[in-house]
């Protein structure tokens, strides 16, 4: 893994998750590598190119909860529980969002939407599976980028709930 380090926004090299991190004063590491338009799995693809098991690689997904956007972060290796996401946020139905309402609403493009530095902040469940490794790996906001960090800083950062939102 890279030394960690705080990257700088400029020269277009920040991505709004990281300028968030930098300006939070978050420890995070970046991890770059190049992205496969090709490939059938954005997060699997960002694991096998890193090095990292699948288990600590988590993707960011937008869904509709009683028509409220809201952020799942779940490991790649699985899927999204839409009924225990609800559950988690109080709410009754959940379904995936809208690929274009989800860019609109986040500033990202799918496969690189990260759950820090949105454009507008939207209710964040985490897995709680997060909590049982020492770092994480989420998008850092454009495909090919990875952000590592505490899922307790990632928690904070987000004001995330912490539920069983993941299934095998």
């Amino acid at each position: 893994m890279a030394k960690k380090q705080k990257k700088a926004a400029n020269g277009g090299g920040g991505t709004p998750a990281t300028v968030a991190l930098t300006a939070a004063g978050t420890p995070f590491t970046l991890h770059a590598y190049d992205h496969d338009p090709a490939s059938p799995s954005y997060g699997e693809e960002a694991a096998e190119a890193l090095g990292v098991s699948p288990d600590r690689v988590f993707k960011t997904l937008v869904a509709d909860v009683d028509g409220e956007l809201t952020v799942a972060v779940v490991p790649v290796a699985g899927q999204l529980d839409l009924k225990a996401l609800a559950s988690a946020v109080g709410g009754k139905r959940a379904a995936m969002a809208d690929p274009a309402a989800a860019e609109r609403t986040t500033g990202y493009v799918r496969g690189g939407i990260s759950p820090l530095g949105q454009r507008k902040r939207l209710r964040t469940v985490l897995d709680s599976s997060a909590a049982t490794h020492a770092t994480i790996c989420v998008s850092a906001g454009r495909r090919g980028l990875e952000v590592e960090l505490s899922p307790t800083d990632l928690a904070t950062l987000t004001t995330a709930v912490l539920a069983p939102i993941g299934r095998a």
